[in-house]
């Protein structure tokens, strides 16, 4: 059996960009009349947009991965589950590590979820709230 370690350093370097939840959010966002720039790398985690003046940021994350729990965040890998759910539990804790050291500093965080992308209710809400700020 292959050692996966060597593939782990190429595959950090992946990084998603421009997936369908964001490009919505970005959409509707602006729409909202809201201006931002996109995963500034000087900020911890790289966040996926950023409103600077509203010293604010917004990471969208994908349910299954972040381990939302929702409908699409609770679907069983069939096929080496455990080290699966060690994925997303890391995924998870880099999360709440990224997110803490950016309101340590003073940023408002904000987390979108896949599945509330479709829901107006809840962006509609998300851009009052950055407005406001």
């Amino acid at each position: 059996m292959p050692n996966p370690e060597p593939a782990s350093p190429q595959r950090a370097r992946v990084r998603p960009q421009d997936i369908a939840p964001e490009l919505a959010l970005r959409r509707m966002l602006h729409a909202h009349g809201l201006r931002f720039a996109l995963r500034t790398r000087d900020l911890p985690g790289s966040p996926d947009i950023v409103l600077p003046k509203r010293r604010s940021v917004v990471f969208v994350h994908d349910c299954f991965w972040h381990g939302h729990d929702c409908d699409h965040g609770s679907v069983a890998a069939k096929f080496n589950a455990g080290s699966w759910a060690e994925k997303i539990a890391a995924n998870r804790a880099h999360d709440q590590a990224r997110q803490a050291e950016l309101r340590s500093t003073g940023w408002q965080v904000e987390t979108v979820w896949e599945c509330q992308i479709d829901q107006p209710a809840v962006i509609g809400r998300l851009a009052a709230g950055l407005l406001r700020r």
